[in-house]
């Protein structure tokens, strides 16, 4: 009988272990990244240093010199820079907070009136999404401000219903006066902020509306006819059968939906809003820091943008179904 073949009890060759392959390619590709990274920021240290312009942020401290017409923090030209940013900051999370209710009110609205059995309705629905998705948000803000708002009427002749007035001057609640031409109401926002937030919540909405009609379509229609079968109406349906099951779906899309929203609000300037990209670029014109106010407007958005994020990601970890 022929002897078995021996073993030759060798190791595995470096280049063959596939356990230690990835870590060495990552490994690389980190080193080659810090490499980068370094180059970069020595050529910038270089450059400011040739310039006379180290990094430095002591400014901060120097009063602004220039007032913000509308904020929820008190303001005046004598503060410092820092404060004018911190102002500019919650005037953009304020715009952001209230766009992201508004944007998923009206997309879930639209959203689920794609699936109406009402025919009108239903191609209301689309046009509203395929007129609104491929406008510019930066042309459809430009039509809210100078179009629709700033053409509305002052004084006895603006929009009056109960409890709210919305005039050139701006939106007044709870119980608005006219004193001498001029409205008063214990709640007022300008025109500019009104019109921002009308474009952000119209336009988001749009796509909000698709997350939402695709994450209906997801659910099996034998749902639908369970529900039926059951005596509930459509609205009963949706609202307890199927959005419930839809929202595996509709979340992760609307974590990128809101993170646009917030990004989008950068756009504030076409409607004269003071928000803190409006706030950065006066401070970067008058102290001529672009690297630090750069670095400050990338931070601020960037926490924002992170901070959507983990929260949607929890609320997506908490709608997916467990399994036993």
């Amino acid at each position: 009988m022929a002897p078995l073949p021996q073993s030759t009890g060798g190791v595995t060759p470096w280049w063959r272990n596939r356990r230690l392959i990835p870590w060495l390619v990552q490994g690389a590709a980190g080193l080659a990244l810090l490499v980068l990274v370094a180059f970069l920021l020595g050529n910038l240290v270089r450059n400011l240093t040739a310039a006379g312009l180290l990094l430095s942020w002591g400014w901060l401290d120097n009063p602004s010199g220039f007032d913000i017409a509308e904020t929820l923090l008190p303001f005046n030209a004598g503060l410092p820079y820092w404060r004018a940013l911190l102002a500019g900051l919650v005037n953009t999370v304020r715009v952001v907070v209230a766009g992201l209710v508004g944007a998923t009110v009206l997309g879930t609205l639209v959203g689920t009136a794609s699936f109406s059995s009402n025919g009108l309705l239903r191609r209301l629905a689309r046009i509203y999404v395929e007129v609104i998705r491929n406008i510019p948000l930066l042309l459809q803000l430009v039509f809210w401000y100078f179009v629709v708002f700033l053409s509305l009427p002052n004084g006895t002749a603006a929009i009056q219903l109960p409890g709210l007035v919305l005039a050139k001057s701006g939106l007044y609640l709870f119980q608005p006066e006219l004193v001498d031409g001029v409205w008063h109401a214990p709640l007022r926002f300008t025109v500019e902020f009104v019109a921002l937030l009308t474009g952000l919540v119209v336009y988001t909405g749009a796509f909000i509306a698709e997350v939402v009609r695709g994450g209906v379509a997801a659910v099996p229609a034998g749902q639908w006819e369970a529900a039926r079968s059951l005596g509930f109406n459509p609205l009963q349906t949706l609202r307890r059968i199927v959005l419930p099951q839809a929202l595996r779906v509709i979340v992760p899309g609307l974590n990128s939906q809101y993170i646009s929203l917030a990004k989008n609000s950068s756009l504030a300037v076409a409607c004269g809003y003071t928000d803190l990209y409006s706030v950065a670029e006066t401070t970067l014109n008058q102290t001529g820091r672009a690297v630090e106010v750069v670095l400050i407007l990338l931070g601020a958005y960037l926490v924002i943008d992170l901070l959507i994020s983990a929260l949607m990601n929890g609320l997506d970890r908490a709608v997916q179904l467990r399994e036993r």
